[in-house]
């Protein structure tokens, strides 16, 4: 670790950190069931997709606001 941290300007703690942190991440995944993930994913991608079409509908019906203020203030 010595070699690293002096290899890569970093220090001892740093890379015992990263360790750490890759050991409990690896811990959870084999803790964890793939299909819980899938799922999980899933969901994400679900409510993340709903947002987008919200956020595309707003977007829309502020431009035709837009277009009917200006329609307005024209006349």
């Amino acid at each position: 670790m010595a070699e690293a941290s002096r290899s890569f300007d970093l220090t001892p703690s740093e890379i015992e950190g990263w360790v750490e942190d890759a050991k409990r991440g690896m811990e959870n995944s084999l803790r964890a069931n793939p299909l819980d993930i899938r799922e999980q994913y899933e969901k994400q991608l679900k409510d993340l997709q709903e947002a987008y079409g919200e956020a595309m509908l707003e977007l829309r019906a502020r431009k035709k606001l837009a277009a009917l203020m200006e329609r307005e203030d024209g006349n």
